[in-house]
């Protein structure tokens, strides 16, 4: 058994992994960046290492300074999560080189399935078809309009070192082409170190299923059941399922099949999943997610196994201790993922700040795996995943209605949220009845409907007014040449941070936020007199008009970053541009101006 992990992850996969670690006795390893200093994960840990850095590629995406903590702490097996490093065939070897086990599969499997063209061809070899597509990567827009105009569009354009709707971008025809490639590059990127895309079909309306596959060191290999994702937003997740309703069961065991196949065909070891696109009876190959899913939990639920127990026990070298007659699954489970983002008018604007307040909800058949407490920022830095509620009943009806139950008690202030989406979602009689596709939320409902959420006005604890020279005795962390270390002292009342908050910062921190009205925070075209503000903080990735130039309504004027996603800041008005205040590179703050439309 293995006796003290890594957590080469931060928020709620974090402390997913520290929590089972704890139940099984292991110790556990934390990585925190600057912006993450306070954050849930760092402080659950039985050790915790600031590796320094903001951006994701300068921390959680830092190699060299992962593995020094890795030879400091003394961890014997590191676990990657899921994004990061979890698909890293580099960082994986890099493990094993320093003596530590890594928590997932070979490299070598990583490297035929982390590679979305080569997983292709190794489906193929296996018998498992995929959807029609390329089997090279993208270098150039013309390879991309031949191949709509020869197979019909739209066409994907994907990352081929991806996943999660990372890195993807659809386009309806050759004018379209160029845009979308830059940016599926630059996404890519950003999130996975490479920026190689490759292009399959688009279905018309597919429904997203995917197969939860374990395979031991012993010769074992079992698939624990299936989760429908179809319901998306910019190809990336907002509602799981387990078992896929109106699925018939010979297709189910069909695909079970063919999901195993496609797993020992790469040698493959440890938790996974295959996707598929299923149509009009028929399924195909989509890809193989080499690590841990975040929707993992819903598997969990029905099956009664804990995948990331079972990781660990894999790692180690133990068998499964169960076939594949054994499993049983039990039930229905929904799983919904409450992102700091404003569902309104369907934009889905990134939403980071500070939870001021975060009430989880309870009751029978209710799990909420959260990366953040009352006090806690969400950085505009990383993936905006605040948690996910995850419910169980016995049937699907039943686990509908309660999600829906427990969405109501589910209360976040200080950041907007998707919950009110993840409600209409869940109340549409579309999805009752299990009529959805992976194209169903972004062209068949009405996000206009939504209240616009009020984030409220700051609020001051009295000790921030009155200080007070009495003393408490209080528990807190100091850090020691990146090392954290848990310390009791007696501190001025007035320094101590309130309930559940994270210490104090001084008014110009960096990691500080600023206040946002909401007119400011709920568009992404600006006001209507012609002066277009930013509706978030982010980076400006690229500016597409000139001072002078002559543009309409709604047309884009720069893309900006936040959060791992690309936003298109429209023009509210058609007009002249009279002043352009960013460039491509600049940080910005919601509400600075960017540009002036007269």
């Amino acid at each position: 058994m293995l006796n003290k992990v890594l957590v080469a992850n931060r928020g709620e996969i974090a402390v997913r992994i520290i929590r089972t670690c704890r139940e099984m006795g292991i110790k556990t390893v934390a990585i925190y960046s600057e912006p993450d200093r306070f954050s849930m994960h760092a402080r659950m840990a039985d050790e915790a290492y600031c590796i320094g850095g903001t951006t994701a590629a300068e921390s959680y995406l830092n190699i060299e300074a992962m593995l020094d903590v890795l030879t400091r702490s003394g961890a014997d097996a590191v676990h990657p999560g899921y994004g990061f490093f979890s698909e890293n065939t580099d960082f994986s070897r890099a493990v094993k080189e320093r003596g530590a086990i890594f928590v997932g599969p070979p490299p070598e499997a990583i490297e035929t399935m982390g590679d979305k063209i080569s997983s292709r061809i190794a489906a193929k070899a296996a018998g498992v078809d995929g959807v029609p597509g390329t089997m090279e990567a993208i270098t150039a827009p013309e390879e991309v309009a031949v191949f709509g105009n020869e197979h019909g569009w739209p066409v994907a354009i994907k990352a081929a070192y991806g996943g999660g709707g990372r890195g993807m971008k659809v386009v309806d025809n050759s004018e379209s082409v160029t845009e979308a490639l830059e940016s599926a590059k630059r996404e890519a990127l950003a999130y996975f170190g490479r920026d190689e895309v490759y292009m399959e079909k688009y279905l018309s309306w597919p429904r997203h299923i995917e197969m939860q596959i374990i395979v031991d060191n012993h010769g074992n290999a079992v698939w624990l059941g299936e989760r429908d994702c179809s319901c998306q937003r910019r190809h990336q997740k907002l509602v799981e399922e387990t078992p896929a309703p109106n699925f018939p069961q010979d297709i189910r065991n069909a695909m079970g099949e063919a999901a195993i196949r496609v797993a020992l065909a790469c040698g493959y070891r440890n938790a996974g999943t295959v996707e598929f696109l299923y149509q009009d009876g028929e399924f195909y190959f989509l890809e193989m997610n080499t690590r841990l899913q975040v929707e993992h939990p819903i598997t969990e639920l029905v099956t009664g196994v804990d995948l990331v127990a079972l990781q660990l026990k894999v790692a180690a070298g133990e068998p499964l201790g169960f076939s594949q007659d054994d499993v049983r699954i039990n039930g229905h489970a929904i799983e919904v993922r409450i992102n700091a983002e404003d569902p309104a008018r369907g934009l889905f604007l990134p939403s980071p700040g500070s939870i001021s307040k975060l009430i989880p909800p309870g009751g029978p058949g209710v799990r909420l795996d959260s990366g953040y407490e009352s006090g806690d920022t969400v950085s505009q830095h990383y993936d905006n995943l605040i948690a996910k509620l995850v419910v169980w009943a016995g049937d699907r009806e039943q686990a509908r209605n309660r999600m829906l139950r427990a969405l109501g008690e589910t209360y976040i202030e200080g950041v907007k949220t998707t919950i009110p989406a993840d409600v209409l979602i869940l109340s549409h009689p579309d999805f009752a009845a299990a009529k959805h596709s992976t194209r169903w939320v972004e062209s068949s409902l009405n996000f206009d409907q939504l209240d616009m959420q009020e984030p409220p006005a700051d609020t001051k604890s009295p000790d921030d007014t009155q200080g007070s020279m009495q003393l408490q005795e209080t528990d807190i962390t100091a850090e020691v040449q990146g090392r954290r270390y848990r310390l009791r002292m007696w501190l001025p009342i007035s320094d101590l941070p309130a309930a559940g908050q994270s210490p104090k910062r001084s008014a110009n921190s960096k990691s500080g936020s600023k206040k946002r009205s909401s007119d400011q925070a709920n568009r992404s075209m600006g006001q209507a007199s012609g002066s277009i503000t930013a509706p978030m903080q982010g980076t400006i990735i690229k500016v597409l008009v000139e001072v002078g130039q002559e543009v309409d309504a709604g047309q884009t004027i720069c893309v900006l970053e936040a959060m791992k996603m690309e936003n298109m800041i429209e023009s509210p008005t058609s007009g002249t541009v009279k002043s352009i205040n960013v460039s491509s590179g600049d940080y910005i703050a919601a509400g600075d101006e960017l540009a002036v439309i007269v």
